[in-house]
C-alpha cells in the first residue's frame, strides 16, 4: 500500500539517455513497434514524453506523497505499522520513502498527465529496457483507467494487487523485448535466476538495504510476485492484459494464482462509530506474510505456502494514552486459524509496548473462523467495549 501511492516509480535499470526531448520522443517512437509486439496490444495514440531532472523527480515524489498521504493519513499509517511492529517508532517514514523513491527511480509514467518521463543527464546500457517498461504503462493506460485504479481508497491490499499486475505485465514485456523470438520467461531456470538477480540488485542499493523488511518486500513484490502472476496468466488466459473486471482482488490471488478467481477475500467492516478512528485499512496476505517474517527476524519472506488468509480489517483508534490497534482477520479453516493465532500472539507479545496490553483471541467472523488482535494502551477505555465487526 505504501508503494502504490506514487504510481509506477522505481522501475529497474538506468534512466534513458536523451540529450533533448526530441531525442526522447524519437526513442519512444522507435520502441513502439517492439512494445506492441511484446504486449500483443496496439497503441491507440502516440504517448507523450518529456525530460526531467533528478530534482524534478524529487519534487514530483514529494507532491505525490503530499497528495496521496496528507499529514492526517500519514500519521495513521505510521501509527498502524508501528503497532504491528513493521516500522520502528524512531523511523521518519516520509524521509525514508523520498530517499527510496529517489534512489530507485529510473524513469516513470504519470497517468495524470499521460506522459512518460525520462531523467536527463544519465547514461546506461539498459536505457531502452527502462524506456520500454514505461511505454508498457502508457499502453496499459489506453486500455485500463490506471489513475482511478491506483488511487482507490480503503483497500490497500487490492491496490497492491493491481499494481503488481501492471508492473508484472510491464516486466514480462521488457524481458520479451530483450530476447525477441524466444520465450525465455517460460523457463523455470531463467525465472529462478531472475528472482535472485532482482533481490541481489536491490540489496546493492544503500537506502534499500537499510530499510525495514516491509518496505523492502513491498518494493520487490510488484516486479517478482506480479511478474510471476502475469507469467501464469499468459499460460492460462487468452487476453494479453486482464480487463478491469478480471484484476485480482487481493495479494493472496497474486501470490497464489490457483486461488484466482474463485477464492476472493471476505469483506469485513466495523459496526462501531468511526469518530475516533485515526486510520482504517486492510493488511492483506502479502503484509501478513511480512508480519510473520518480521516477528521471526527473517531477512526476507517466503511466500510459497498459502496462509489460509480469507480477509481482514484493522483500525487505529485515538486515545489519550496513545493509539490503539484492533485487527480482525478471517481464515479458511480452523487449523489455519489456530496456526496463525499461535504465531501472531507470540509475535505481538514480543513487540508489546511499555504501558500497552496485547490480547489475541479466536472469534467468529460472519460464521467463519476469525481472530481478533488488540494492541492498545492498558488504560484505554475501549477495553471495556472493544470495536466489533458488522454482522
Amino acid at each position: 500500500m505504501l508503494f502504490a501511492a506514487v504510481t509506477f516509480l522505481g522501475c529497474r535499470g538506468e534512466p534513458p539517455r536523451a540529450a533533448s526531448e526530441f531525442d526522447l520522443a524519437h526513442l519512444v517512437d522507435s520502441l513502439r513497434p517492439a512494445v506492441e509486439a511484446a504486449v500483443g496490444l496496439k497503441f491507440q495514440e502516440t504517448p507523450r514524453s518529456a525530460l526531467v531532472s533528478r530534482d524534478d523527480v524529487r519534487r514530483y515524489i514529494l507532491a505525490r506523497l503530499d497528495k496521496e498521504f496528507p499529514h492526517s493519513r500519514r500519521e495513521g499509517v505510521q501509527s498502524a505499522y508501528r503497532l504491528f511492529g513493521l516500522l520502528p517508532d524512531t523511523l521518519d517514514l516520509e524521509a525514508l520513502l523520498v530517499e527510496l523513491y529517489t534512489e530507485q527511480v529510473a524513469g516513470y509514467y504519470d497517468p495524470e498527465t499521460r506522459t512518460l518521463y525520462g531523467v536527463a543527464g544519465s547514461t546506461g546500457v539498459s536505457q531502452n529496457l527502462v524506456l520500454a517498461h514505461e511505454l508498457v504503462h502508457a499502453l496499459q493506460h489506453q486500455y485500463l483507467p490506471l489513475d482511478s485504479l491506483m488511487q482507490a481508497k480503503g483497500d490497500g491490499d487490492r491496490v497492491a494487487a493491481t499494481q503488481a499486475v501492471l508492473e508484472g505485465h510491464a516486466t514480462l514485456a521488457s524481458i520479451a523485448m530483450v530476447a525477441p523470438g524466444s520465450d525465455v520467461v517460460a523457463s523455470d531456470e531463467f525465472w529462478e535466476s531472475y528472482r535472485d538477480q532482482v533481490r541481489v540488485g536491490q540489496q546493492s542499493m544503500p537506502v534499500f538495504a537499510r530499510a525495514p523488511l516491509v518496505l523492502r518486500e513491498a518494493l520487490i513484490f510488484p516486479y517478482v510476485g506480479g511478474a510471476e502472476f502475469m507469467r501464469w496468466w499468459k499460460t492460462t488466459r487468452r487476453t494479453p492484459l486482464p480487463l478491469r473486471t478480471e484484476l485480482p482482488l487481493s495479494t493472496e490471488q497474486v501470490l497464489h494464482p490457483g486461488r484466482y478467481p474463485a477464492d476472493g477475500p471476505v469483506a469485513l467492516r466495523f459496526a462501531d462509530s468511526s469518530a475516533e478512528v485515526l486510520f482504517e485499512e486492510t493488511l492483506g496476505e502479502l503484509e501478513t506474510d511480512i508480519l510473520l517474517a518480521t516477528f521471526r527476524g527473517a531477512a526476507q519472506v517466503g511466500y510459497e505456502v498459502p496462509l489460509g488468509w480469507g480477509g481482514d480489517r484493522y483500525r487505529v483508534i485515538r486515545s489519550p494514552d496513545g493509539p490503539a490497534l484492533v485487527w480482525y482477520s478471517v481464515w479458511d479453516s480452523e487449523a489455519q486459524r489456530a496456526r496463525f493465532l499461535r504465531s501472531a500472539a507470540e509475535g505481538f507479545r514480543g513487540i508489546q509496548r511499555a504501558g500497552y496490553r496485547v490480547e489475541a483471541a479466536a472469534v467468529s467472523a460472519g460464521g467463519r473462523p476469525g481472530i481478533r488482535i488488540v494492541h492498545a494502551p492498558a488504560a484505554w477505555a475501549g477495553w471495556a467495549r472493544l470495536p466489533a465487526l458488522a454482522r
